[in-house]
C-alpha cells in the first residue's frame, strides 16, 4: 500500500478512499463493481491458484470478458511486482 498509495494520491485519489480500502466490502465509497474488483484482488493475492466461485460470479455480474481479463491481468502484474520487490528488498520511495 505504501508505494501504490503514493501513486494513487498523485493520480488524485483522496486519502479517505485509500483509508477505506481496508474495509472496502462495507464501504459506501466503492460501487458494487469496484467492490467486486477489490474482492478479486484480495482473493488472487491470498490464493493465487484459484479464485473462489463467489468472487468470479460477482466479477461476471459487473464486467464483460474483456474487462475481467484486464482486471485479472492488472492484479497479477502488481502481485508480481510486489513479490519481486519484496524478495529483492527494494526500498519504497514516495
Amino acid at each position: 500500500m505504501s508505494s501504490h498509495g503514493a501513486l494513487a494520491r498523485r493520480l488524485g485519489v483522496e486519502d479517505a478512499m485509500l483509508d477505506e480500502l481496508w474495509d472496502y466490502a462495507r464501504s459506501e465509497r466503492f460501487s458494487p463493481a469496484e467492490r467486486a474488483a477489490l474482492a478479486a484482488a484480495v482473493a488472487m493475492t491470498r490464493e493465487p491458484r484459484a479464485m473462489p466461485d463467489v468472487v468470479w460470479e460477482d466479477l461476471r455480474r459487473h464486467f464483460d470478458d474483456g474487462q475481467i481479463v484486464e482486471i485479472v491481468c492488472t492484479i497479477g502484474l502488481f502481485n508480481y511486482f510486489n513479490r519481486v520487490n519484496n524478495a529483492l528488498r527494494v526500498e519504497i520511495t514516495k
